[in-house]
């Protein structure tokens, strides 16, 4: 549990890579914002968090464009 308390913004989480560290700060116990180009590979990630007891949350976002980061940042801190 040493990212207890932490949130993690983790981008290209719905697969690959990107989801095996999303998976992996969840299980050290990070708040994990799941960012993928797809609201459904980002779903995907995060149900495999919360079935593993963890806590996620599903984000579309594409990394290229500032708006839409903001917008991401924005509703992680509005959730959390």
């Amino acid at each position: 549990m040493r990212l207890h308390n932490q949130v993690a913004l983790i981008t290209g989480a719905g697969r690959g890579i990107g989801r095996a560290i999303a998976e992996h700060y969840a299980r050290e116990g990070a708040r994990v914002a799941v960012a993928d180009l797809t609201l459904e590979s980002a779903a995907d990630t995060v149900a495999a968090i919360e079935q593993a007891g963890g806590t996620a949350l599903a984000l579309a976002m594409d990394v290229t464009d500032e708006q839409a980061v903001d917008q991401g940042v924005a509703t992680i801190v509005e959730h959390w």
